[in-house]
């Protein structure tokens, strides 16, 4: 029979589970008498063997047999596992799937996404702790747009967070909080012990200034008579600094005011180093995390191209 996926929203979840959908009448005729539905019914919350059923039924076996060769002809059971019992051995049955449906031919259109679509395994890991019940848990944090912190800098690359936001939509639905705060506005404790997205480099997000130290690969800044100077990513791995503005880190860790959540980094040497690091997570992200392990701290450093010559940021190479 065709596999497809049966949908359950209720508002707040959504969860799936395979259905299996027939087409042939003589089979479907094999699965809706009332004994045949029983032994569905009963297979479908445990795997058992005939005899078994007959004794939950209360009627003789070979009744139990007959049905359960028209149900495994019609592809609605299958053997889950056989044990010897008695030197006999026991065929143990459980359903094809949890559900079953008609489907006729046609019919199909256009249409928004209902449900979330498949999503690899590698991005399920990555942000993980960033989803609840298929709901987004966390906040996604980037620089005020007005002159602030040491640098006195004013964030250009706060608007790179709705590119972000898009792409976290296949596979997290809205929260009913605001998901979007300032940096500046991310100075209560309760909003540092969150899950939290980092957008924007230590010169324009004061968050990634305060975690700076924590990364496995740092910023470097340096104080001069003129203030805070930046001066590029600097890896104690490879002994590499990286000092272009095109360059960027991204970055999971422990978030250091409560280690049951995470913290993910998306920060450029300059805004079209972030706007890097933010293509680098969505547009490129098999590149970016495909060595990702799980591990608490995983860190690469890209950097970014404009393969079209039309003087805007389009692909990514990881640098290490």
């Amino acid at each position: 029979m065709p596999r497809k996926l049966l949908l359950q929203d209720d508002g707040k979840t959504q969860q799936i589970k395979e259905i299996n959908l027939q087409s042939d009448p003589q089979k479907l005729k094999a699965m809706l008498g009332d004994l045949s539905w029983k032994i569905l019914s009963i297979l479908s919350k445990k795997e058992m063997y005939p005899l078994e059923i007959a004794r939950q039924l209360g009627m003789h076996e070979q009744k139990v047999y007959y049905h359960i060769r028209k149900l495994e002809k019609a592809g609605a059971i299958t053997i889950a596992h056989e044990e010897n019992k008695k030197g006999a051995t026991a065929k143990y049955y459980k359903t094809a799937s949890q559900a079953f449906g008609i489907e006729f031919e046609g019919g199909y259109k256009p249409t928004r996404s209902l449900c979330l679509p498949i999503v690899s395994q590698q991005l399920q890991e990555f942000f993980k702790e960033f989803t609840h019940n298929g709901v987004f848990d966390g906040k996604i944090v980037v620089g005020s747009p007005q002159a602030h912190g040491p640098f006195k800098t004013s964030a250009r690359d706060g608007h790179y967070a709705a590119h972000l936001a898009l792409f976290l939509g296949q596979f997290a639905k809205m929260p009913t909080e605001f998901a979007v705060k300032l940096d500046v506005d991310v100075k209560v404790e309760k909003e540092e012990k969150n899950n939290l997205i980092l957008v924007g480099g230590p010169g324009t997000n004061l968050l990634t200034q305060e975690i700076n130290e924590h990364l496995p690969i740092k910023f470097v800044m340096q104080s001069s008579s003129q203030g805070f100077l930046l001066g590029g990513l600097s890896s104690k791995k490879t002994g590499q600094t990286y000092t272009s503005d095109l360059s960027g880190l991204v970055a999971k860790i422990v978030n250091p005011w409560d280690n049951s959540k995470r913290i993910i980094v998306l920060a450029g040497n300059k805004a079209v180093g972030t706007k890097a690091c933010v293509l680098a997570l969505t547009n490129f992200w098999q590149k970016t995390i495909g060595k990702y392990k799980c591990e608490d701290t995983f860190a690469v450093v890209i950097t970014g191209y404009d393969l079209d010559g039309d003087g805007k940021v389009d692909s990514i190479e990881v640098l290490e």
